[in-house]
């Protein structure tokens, strides 16, 4: 079994950049990190390492390596927390949170500032992950509850419905397309667009509603992720569909909304793990992450709307 200071002096490694900034951190010698990473390198049976002028760089096994002892370093350091907290005699206010970014600043800040308001010594850790797969969900282990698009199926999760929004067209503001309250499949004809992966559940809909109108979209461009796809937009190179609440949370003022049709629902879900019972503390910060994201589904919704009833942009 791999020493947890070995596994300190990789995470140091890795954050800091070098071994002597590694020793700063950790209070040790350059020789000591030096062994402690050589030691690891040794039992592990693989390079972690390539070197290149006595300058050390993680290997692809290496930091496939790191990304999982992460984790390990992750649950040690919630139980030092857990230790230290049971010695002051506190109750256990802290919540693990997995989620992806657009939904961590749309619907978890709020909640987190309504659980910080009512709970004074409430603290939290927010993991974000561009893509959430069950897989790797339960491969994560030291989380309470997490938030994400459907469907997540896993035998060790329990997956609750949150709400449900509508995909969006999305555009820079001087697209032709923009001067449109809603857009219709038919309208995407001659326009470039940005699309998601092939199986991502907007292109899957996308693909679908356009096989019904006898629509050929011109995909020119095709990024990983919904997030990607709304920076590619706001650079110009052409019109997507887009879950709501990534382009809400996209920090380019020049991309605009409109309502699409037909409709493509993009159900949100809460999930927890099995393999641990909900504290009240996690109860009650569930109810407030389902009150926030109802309330901003609702008031996107209604931005849609008055924009179809002729309201600004």
């Amino acid at each position: 079994m791999y020493n947890l200071r070995s596994l300190d002096a990789l995470r140091a490694f890795v954050e800091s950049g070098s071994v002597s900034q590694a020793a700063a951190r950790l209070g040790r010698t350059q020789p000591q990190i030096g062994r402690l990473l050589a030691g690891l390198e040794k039992e592990l049976g693989f390079d972690l390492f390539s070197r290149n002028n006595r300058r050390l760089s993680l290997t692809a096994e290496g930091l496939r390596f790191f990304q999982h002892a992460e984790r390990v370093l992750a649950g040690h350091d919630a139980l030092t927390r857990l230790a230290s907290g049971i010695r002051q005699g506190q109750k256990d206010s802290h919540l693990r949170l997995l989620t992806a970014p657009q939904v961590a600043s749309l619907i978890l800040g709020e909640a987190l500032r309504a659980m910080a308001a009512r709970v004074p010594d409430f603290t939290a850790t927010v993991d974000t992950r561009i893509r959430l797969d069950a897989e790797a969900v339960v491969e994560q282990e030291h989380f309470d509850l997490g938030v994400t698009v459907l469907p997540l199926a896993h035998a060790g999760l329990k997956v609750e419905p949150l709400c449900e929004v509508e995909a969006v067209a999305v555009m820079r503001r001087d697209h032709p397309l923009a001067a449109l309250p809603q857009v219709t499949v038919e309208d995407l004809t001659g326009h470039d667009m940005v699309v998601t992966h092939p199986r991502s559940l907007l292109r899957q809909g996308l693909e679908q509603h356009c096989r019904d109108a006898g629509v050929t979209p011109r995909c020119r461009f095709e990024a990983s992720n919904g997030v990607v796809v709304c920076q590619m937009v706001a650079l110009g190179l052409g019109v997507a569909l887009a879950d709501p609440f990534v382009a809400r949370s996209s920090p380019a003022p020049q991309m605009v909304m409109r309502a699409f049709a037909p409709s493509i629902p993009v159900p949100y879900g809460l999930f927890f793990p099995t393999w641990q019972p909900r504290s009240d503390m996690v109860r009650d910060f569930a109810a407030l992450v389902v009150q926030a994201a109802r309330h901003e589904a609702e008031t996107l919704t209604r931005s849609l709307r008055r924009r179809q009833g002729g309201g600004a942009a």
